[in-house]
């Protein structure tokens, strides 16, 4: 039976905490990021400006860190930011899967996408694409169109994530109900595309503000929480009633990578990181 987002959810941890676990940086209006710079956990209020490093961040490796996330699996995301990458020293690290950045917009395919993509899944790393959007830009349907067809398709190979959709800096001039419809026909497409849920990437603050706390996505999309907290859960977007992903740190470090490398955590175990991989 395909596993859709409720009942991944269910088989996970239905009892995490939806209060959250400290404050966040709160989205502005403003003008909207260069294209290229957008990266998940970039920190980007909708001026264009990067809010100062949170003092909450974690910098732990795999083998450090806490035994409040036992529970759950390591992984990492990266765009060209990270550089090189060893995969094969990432897997021996420890770290399960990881988010690649794919797409941008329609016009800008991060260059490094198919040496991470390629090199991750040789050394066994369970890995999905990412896109980042510009809902100020071009319409849902079209930029799902641009990912699927650039690097953010789907196959059942025991090592590819549903695609996923990255939604932070600002709310790009649209009212909530505008970026409701947006986020809509971006998951339609993609969805027609590749059969796929889209995994929504968003924060607490950057949902309520920019969706009004929309419900609507909770029983299609997995959620993928931005977080950065020593807490041993995350603050959860309204309208979502669990968390699948957890990004906790953008300052974290792993071997195979040089410099700091955004840290998250999928919430259960191998045998379900698998079945949301496999759509079973």
């Amino acid at each position: 039976m395909a596993l859709g987002a409720a009942g991944l959810g269910m088989a996970l941890i239905p009892t995490v905490a939806t209060t959250p676990a400290a404050a966040e940086p709160v989205p502005s209006s403003g003008a909207a990021i260069p294209l290229g710079d957008g990266y998940m956990g970039a920190g980007y209020l909708a001026d264009g400006r990067k809010f100062a490093p949170d003092t909450r961040q974690l910098d732990l490796t795999p083998e450090t860190e806490s035994s409040a996330l036992a529970t759950t699996l390591p992984g990492i995301d990266v765009s060209h930011y990270q550089g090189s990458i060893n995969w094969s020293k990432v897997k021996a690290a420890g770290i399960r899967f990881a988010y690649i950045k794919a797409t941008e917009a329609t016009s800008y395919k991060d260059p490094n996408f198919n040496t991470n993509y390629l090199n991750a899944y040789n050394a066994k790393v369970i890995r999905g694409a990412y896109h980042f959007a510009r809902p100020n830009l071009s319409s849902g349907a079209t930029q799902a169109a641009y990912f699927a067809s650039h690097g953010g398709g789907w196959s059942r190979d025991n090592l590819t994530l549903p695609g996923m959709l990255d939604l932070e800096g600002g709310c790009y001039g649209k009212s909530a109900s505008a970026m409701q419809s947006w986020i809509l026909d971006f998951y339609n497409t993609y969805k027609a595309k590749t059969g796929r849920d889209v995994v929504i990437y968003t924060s607490a603050s950057w949902w309520n503000s920019c969706t009004g706390g929309w419900s609507g996505m909770s029983a299609r999309s997995p959620l993928f929480t931005a977080h950065w907290t020593t807490a041993s859960s995350p603050a959860i977007p309204k309208g979502f009633p669990y968390w699948t992903f957890w990004q906790y740190t953008d300052s974290g470090s792993v071997s195979g990578i040089s410099g700091a490398v955004d840290r998250d955590r999928f919430n259960g175990d191998a045998s379900r990181l698998l079945a949301l991989a496999n759509n079973t």
